[in-house]
């Protein structure tokens, strides 16, 4: 049985940083793509970064350059630095896998493709 759970998440001030891991229990996550999502109240889920299982890494733009997405293979876990968090980077973020390869540039932000998903972790930046 495949199970992700996410971690990490809480109350931070703007400016500051959170680093979110998502676990697998049931999967070995090296042969995945590795997505991060959030969803924010009343808007639909983005796609946040993703990582493959050849360690090629795709952000956002509105996240680009503050987010880093990493995989630790020892443990089994794919991480999510968040730094210069803003208060619209509040959201539930759930981390989501995929079998496969994506066919174009822009279809991992579609979220009907991947297979499992965590119960999601509430990310909150206010001050």
């Amino acid at each position: 049985q495949v199970q992700l759970v996410e971690s990490g998440g809480g109350l931070v001030q703007p400016g500051g940083s959170l680093r979110l891991s998502c676990a697998a229990t049931g999967v070995t996550l090296d042969y995945y793509v590795i997505a991060w999502f959030r969803q924010a109240p009343g808007k639909e889920r983005e796609g946040v970064s993703y990582i493959t299982s050849s360690d090629i890494k795709a952000y956002a733009d509105s996240v680009k350059g503050r987010f880093t997405i990493s995989r630790d293979s020892s443990k089994n876990t794919v991480s999510l630095q968040m730094n210069s968090l803003k208060p619209e980077d509040t959201a539930v973020y759930y981390c989501a896998s995929f079998l496969g390869a994506f066919t174009n540039a822009a279809v991992w932000k579609t979220p009907q493709i991947y297979d499992f998903w965590g119960q999601g972790t509430q990310v909150t930046v206010s001050s």
